[in-house]
């Protein structure tokens, strides 16, 4: 937790180094000239804006992973800690990764909606996505696309592409503007300065819990006044965490023995696809599992490397290859079920014309699609053997 801290600082202090627009002074808001650029480092359509630095986008990034991480290692080992402490930080920290976040996936969701779309119309007659992550060569303002002849059959799709990707680049682009805007927000707050002062104090000092002390539901419970376990203090050692990491491991499990295993040996199921485009507006039923045990399993993770980093001699289950495959399957299950309620959204939108709709609902089969391929790779990478790093 405290190299988690230190990590935090750090990317905070280059996030503040980086210009004024990430430091909440307002100044990376979009005008009428054009779209900001972005705290995960993309840019907007404005003429003559510099790409951003590398450097830029691995701060915004870093920020993210450590408030995540230290996070999740609270809600693994909560019971060491100090409870009104701990219970009072996560709640903190997850609303810090989830606001800093959101900019970066309506970005991202964007691209990869406008990736699928010129793939399944053969054109490029629609809005170009914009550059996300790293990327750095964005496309000059009013370069024309260059469209391909679309072959007989999908003619249809072709007509409805760009009106579909020009409507899913307004919906998107206004609310990436909004979450940037509420990021700077955020990144300015007295409540962010609040969750940055208690975590450089974590980074020298740790509050755990007193041992022998009754708390709620007969757990030991921290004293009025926490015991804070310094870097330098050896007695942190004492504690022991395999018990908490089986846990989060045994949690995991469980999640993944609920879930349609066999269904999902199928590359794609088509019961994925029931709900469609209804007009029930509420996520797919059958993807709430799966997101759960995306979660479980970043938490597995992170207590696996608290072991490693504890010196418990788990430092090869930290690096089990199985893991690493199996969360970016779960990543690209999330991102794809994320892009088919977009689409899906989109289709909704009043007085829109048919063939628009069409492409909507052919998008929306797709990436559902996609959710059944990731939902295959996950169950064909779990059921494998551990695997470790040399």
């Amino acid at each position: 937790m405290r190299a988690q801290a230190t990590e935090f600082l750090r990317a905070l202090r280059r996030h503040r180094e980086s210009g004024p627009g990430t430091a909440g002074t307002g100044a990376g808001t979009a005008t009428g000239a054009g779209t900001a650029t972005g705290l995960d480092g993309t840019s907007g359509r404005g003429p003559g804006r510099a790409a951003p630095s590398a450097d830029d986008l691995d701060a915004a990034r870093a920020l993210r992973r450590a408030a995540r991480r230290i996070s999740g290692t609270l809600h693994t080992f909560q019971p060491l800690l100090d409870a009104d402490w701990a219970e009072e930080m996560r709640p903190e920290l997850a609303w810090l990764s989830g606001t800093l976040a959101l900019e970066h996936a309506y970005a991202s969701r964007l691209e990869r909606l406008l990736q699928a779309l010129h793939r399944l119309s053969g054109s490029a007659a629609f809005p170009a996505p914009r550059p996300v992550g790293r990327a750095t060569a964005a496309v000059p303002a009013g370069t024309p696309a260059v469209a391909r002849p679309p072959s007989p059959d999908r003619g249809n799709l072709t007509v409805g592409a760009a009106k579909a990707g020009a409507l899913l680049d307004r919906q998107l682009t206004l609310a990436r503007t909004r979450a940037h805007s509420t990021a700077l927000q955020a990144l300015g707050s007295s409540r962010f300065h609040a969750v940055a002062d208690k975590v450089a104090l974590l980074a020298s000092e740790v509050p755990l819990r007193v041992p022998g002390r009754p708390g709620r539901g007969g757990a030991p419970a921290a004293p009025a006044a926490p015991v804070h376990v310094s870097a330098s203090d050896s007695g942190a050692a004492s504690h022991d965490l395999r018990p908490l990491a089986a846990a989060a491991r045994e949690r995991l499990a469980d999640a993944v023995a609920a879930l349609p295993l066999v269904a999902a040996g199928s590359p794609y199921n088509a019961q994925a696809l029931v709900h469609g485009l209804s007009p029930d507006p509420a996520p797919h039923p059958q993807d709430a599992p799966w997101h759960q045990v995306r979660l479980l399993l970043r938490l597995h993770r992170y207590a696996l490397e608290a072991l490693a980093g504890a010196d418990t001699g788990s430092a090869e289950d930290a690096a089990d290859v199985r893991l690493i495959a199996a969360g970016e399957a779960l990543d690209r299950h999330r991102d794809a079920a994320e892009a088919a309620a977009a689409a899906a959204q989109a289709a909704r939108t009043p007085r829109i014309a048919p063939a628009t709709a069409y492409a909507l609902g052919v998008l929306h089969a797709d990436q559902r699609h996609e959710v059944e391929a990731a939902r295959y790779a996950f169950q064909h990478s779990w059921r494998k053997e551990p695997i470790r790093l040399p």
